[in-house]
Formats: C-alpha cells, structure tokens, sequence
C-alpha cells in the first residue's frame, strides 16, 4: 500500500480562489489521491492489490475549481494489475481413491488427477510429477506412472489381489512460474478381486496312489461323521465362498456331504451287505462368475477290522496301477502293429512298381534274338542215327509267367540232329550195356 500509481498534472488558468483546484476519485476502490502542490496530484493504492481477485480498475478523476460557480473537469484511467506468481496449483479432490480389476493389462488408464493455478499464463501452466517412493520394496514408478501434461495415471504392470491388495503414492503438481510453485496430493489405488484361483483341498491330502482315507464301521449310526473335507479359496468376497456337493459314490444312497461345511456323514444306518471299498468324489466349488472348482476323492472302508480293510484297499490299488499298465501296453502293441502293417503296404507296393516299369522296359525294346542251340546238337537236316530232330525256339522275360516256348519242324518232320561224335559216343555205351546184359543171360 502507498504506491504511486499516476501522477497528474492539472491546470487552471484563473487566479486566486477560482484557481484553487480539488481533485477526487470514484469510491470503493483501493486507491487514493493526494496533492503535492496546487498543481500536481498522485494516485497511489491504499492496500495490497490482489491480481486474482480484481484484474484492473477503471478510474475516473474529477478535479473542480473553487470559484462561483465552480467549474470541473475530469479523466478517466485503466489500471491493468500484472500477475506475480503467488498461488501454487490446487487440486481439486483433497485425496484420490480409484479402483482396479486384478489381471490388467499394462498400459490400463485408470483415472486423472486435475490441479488447476490461480496464476495468469506461464505462472498458471501446472506440469505433474510422480513423487519417488516405494511399494513393497519395489519403486512406485515399476507399478503405475503419471502424464505430465495431462495427470493421467496408467498402471504399468499387471496387478494380482493375492499379492497387493492397495498401495499409496503421491503425485505433485508444480506451475512454470520462478520460482515455481507446487503442492501434492495423495493417490490411493485399490486392487479388485477376480476369480482366477481355484479351490485348494487342505484336507484330505491328495496323494498319487489312493490309499485308505477313512473308516466307517458298519454298527455306525445315522449322521456318523466320516470325515470333513477342508479347502480355501485366497480369493475375497463372494469369491472365497465355497460349497460341496457329493458328485459320485459307490453307494449315494449312504452318505451325504454338507453343502456349507463340507462334513461327509451316513444317511442311513450300515448293513452287511454293503460293500467294504466306498469311494466318493467330492466337487468344491466356489461363488464366482465363472465359478471354479476342485474335485477331491475320498476311499472310505465300512468294516470292523484293520486287516480287512487293508487287505480290500491293497488289491483295489494293485488292481488299479495293473489296468493302467495294461492300457498302456495295450496302446503301445497297437501303435506298433499299426506301424508294421503301413511299412509292408509301402514295401509291396514299391516292389510293384518296380517290376512293372521293368516289365515294360524289356517289352518296347527292339534288340534283335539270337537262337541258341544246345551243344552237340546242329540245325543241319535230318542225318545221323536219330531218324528226327527237334527245333526249339524258347522267349524269356523277366516275368516267367510271360516266357514263350514254341515247336517248330523241319520238312513236316519231327527232328532231332545230333553231333556225329556225340552220337558214336551213345552208341558205344549202348553196345557195352548190351554186352553186359548178354553175360548175365548165359550166366544164368
């Protein structure tokens, strides 16, 4: 306050009271004028100006003279307040809430924070900035970041409820002015559940060979608890509410499984002639959408005595374990044949072709044929001792089926022609057989 705004100079050319002048401005604004001499007055402000509250005044000057009758005059003046950057940016919420579904993607927009500066032009411009802090030991800035410009916050990483249910951080909001002002503001993100876990079977434990779980005797009476069965869900709300229903049973006219809690009980009361191995499948299922469910199976022996009931449950587990094996090797024989049957078609079939294509190779050739006569025998006429001879002309192929014998003659005679040496060589042995043959004649 005090500060001279304007100075003005007023002129009044009578003399003496009719050049005496006063000179006043409009109330209600905080500025005053005061004369320093007859001539010159100062507008000056009276208290503190607030640019935010009042951008400028317009201020109108009357300066009257004390003759009779007096005379006036008067001018009017802007006055524009400039900006000094004195306000830091507010947000608009004193602290922000927002919620997520769990299993996101990253890159997910999840809301906006808004801060806004009373400030005029670049004092007013507010940029945002994710403040440095930690969550589960792990930076603030691996789980969500901030826009600068716009305040858009957007999750970076998938989010999963059974292992962050809610985390804080802050963001501030700083202006361009200098030196800049800033404020900040707490920013709560709660993560939603999904139902993405299953139910999980505490009790009875489920082991890969199926062993004797529970023993009913057979004087038990109507509502005799067999066993509980116990599951957890680690999802939340509607998610974790469990129910079981009893799927299959050796016998379901016997026992009946509590829906809310679980407890697997007698309907009715045990007789001799039920069977000693039970076995029971129990279905847990939870209250989501969709809803998901474990299956938990649960052998249970009505008898008296230990020995029977192991001995029972040992043939049920070897009688087991030796269908799986025979499923397995039954499968295995399978393949095996199925493999060898394949093998001898493609083998077959090749061979086929083979004989085909070499059948037809030999059929469109056109070498000549060149007779062949057996050794000591001449296609030389009818000679020699035997009064015939005999020609025969013999085609071979590959395939024997295809061979061609034909029996030709020689003058419309059946001939035989012999070499001459080979012939006295028969006949020389037929003279020895005689000669022997007549010994044994005289002999006898």
């Amino acid at each position: 306050s005090g500060t001279v705004v304007a100075m003005l100079n007023v002129d009044d050319l009578d003399s003496g009271v009719n050049g005496q002048v006063q000179c006043v401005i409009n109330e209600n604004i905080p500025f005053a004028i005061t004369s320093q001499s007859n001539s010159f007055f100062s507008l000056q402000t009276e208290q503190e100006l607030d640019r935010e509250t009042e951008v400028g005044y317009n201020i109108s000057v009357v300066c009257t003279d004390e003759g009779v009758p007096a005379l006036t005059s008067s001018v009017s003046l802007r006055v524009q307040i400039s900006d000094v950057n004195d306000n830091a940016p507010v947000f608009e919420k004193i602290h922000y809430e927002a919620y997520v579904l769990e299993n996101n993607t990253p890159g997910l927009s999840i809301f906006t924070v808004k801060a806004s500066d009373a400030d005029w032009n670049q004092n007013a411009r507010v940029s945002y900035i994710l403040e440095d802090s930690t969550v589960n030991g792990v930076s603030v800035s691996s789980y969500v970041s901030v826009h600068p410009d716009s305040g858009l916050i957007t999750a970076v990483r998938s989010f999963d409820y059974e292992q962050l249910k809610y985390f804080h951080f802050l963001v501030k909001a700083q202006d361009g002015g200098s030196p800049p002002l800033s404020s900040n503001v707490t920013v709560k993100i709660i993560i939603q559940d999904q139902n993405d876990n299953a139910p999980q079977v505490l009790y009875p434990v489920q082991t890969g060979v199926s062993a004797v779980a529970e023993i009913v005797p057979r004087a038990a009476d109507v509502g005799y608890l067999v066993t509980k069965v116990v599951a957890v869900d680690v999802d939340s709300g509607q998610n974790a509410w469990l129910s079981y229903k009893l799927q299959k049973a050796t016998d379901r006219a016997l026992f009946e499984v509590g829906l809310q809690n679980g407890e697997i009980r007698t309907v009715r009361q045990v007789t001799d002639k039920d069977a000693v191995k039970q076995k029971l499948t129990v279905v847990v299922e939870d209250n989501g959408q969709p809803s998901r469910t474990a299956v938990v199976s649960i052998n249970v022996a009505v008898a008296d005595s230990f020995p029977e009931v192991l001995s029972e449950f040992t043939d049920f587990t070897h009688e087991k374990q030796y269908d799986e094996n025979l499923t397995f090797y039954l499968v295995l024989a399978l393949a095996a044949v199925s493999f060898l049957f394949i093998t001898c078609v493609v083998v077959i079939i090749s061979v086929k072709i083979y004989r085909w294509r070499q059948s037809r190779f030999l059929y469109q050739s056109n070498l000549p044929v060149i007779p062949y006569y057996p050794p000591h025998y001449a296609d030389t006429g009818v000679t020699g001792t035997l009064p015939h001879g005999y020609n025969y002309e013999v085609c071979m192929t590959t395939d024997s089926r295809k061979s061609d014998c034909k029996f030709s003659t020689l003058g419309g005679q059946n001939v035989l022609v012999v070499d001459p040496s080979f012939a006295e060589t028969i006949q020389r042995t037929i003279k020895k057989n005689s000669s022997i043959d007549d010994l044994g004649s005289a002999d006898s």
